[in-house]
């Protein structure tokens, strides 16, 4: 679980303001990891390899020393991409990533059924926290009156907080420019059930 208890109720709280304004049904999505990125530990061997090339061309003797300090320091750093996912995203290609988070908010939309509302006013809020990447997804019955800028804007207003690994503040900030965004496009509360009912949702991902 990456929200502790309190930032959970507070941002289900504030989705369900938001909801009640706006008539519109969001649910925020945390996932550890929208892939499993299976090239970053063969980059990252690829890498320690060579710099062990190197120091070994500079000066370390014998075939088998530096046999051993190449597929040492290759392992070393494959190794690394496992825990320590701020390396790890040092071998992360930008368009990779944003094609898996966006492919992996598409179909989260699909498997939680984000379009079956009345009036398909449905949006998806998914955060990719190994990614630090946001995509912003509504349903049909929004995007005539949203447009993609302007989410972009709001995915600009909630990356400073999700870089410094506060992804409560970051859906806070979101939530809040979200619901400005809505209701300046005139949408509004009514009397209508609370079609999906789980705000926020938390999974492992890939």
């Amino acid at each position: 679980m990456n929200l502790s208890e309190n930032d959970r109720q507070g941002i289900t709280e504030r989705a369900e303001r938001l909801e009640a304004r706006t008539g519109v049904q969001v649910v925020a999505v945390l996932a550890d990891k929208c892939d499993a990125y299976p090239e970053i530990p063969w980059k990252a061997f690829a890498l320690g390899a060579a710099l062990a090339a190197l120091a070994v061309a500079l000066g370390l003797q014998g075939a088998i020393l530096a046999t051993l300090a190449l597929l040492g320091a290759g392992a070393a750093a494959a190794l690394a991409t496992i825990f320590l996912p701020a390396f790890a995203r040092l071998f992360l290609v930008a368009g990779r990533r944003d094609a898996e988070v966006r492919q992996y908010a598409e179909s989260l939309f699909l498997r939680h059924a984000l379009f079956n509302t009345r009036n398909r006013c449905g949006i998806l809020i998914l955060v990719g926290l190994f990614e630090r990447s946001v995509v912003i997804l509504p349903d049909s019955g929004l995007r005539e009156r949203i447009g993609d800028a302007e989410l972009k804007d709001i995915v600009a207003l909630m990356t400073p907080a999700l870089s410094g690994g506060r992804q409560a503040a970051a859906l806070q900030d979101g939530l809040n420019a979200l619901e400005a965004l809505l209701v300046a496009r005139g949408f509004a509360g009514g009397e209508g059930d609370d079609e999906i009912v789980q705000e926020v949702i938390e999974e492992k991902g890939a």
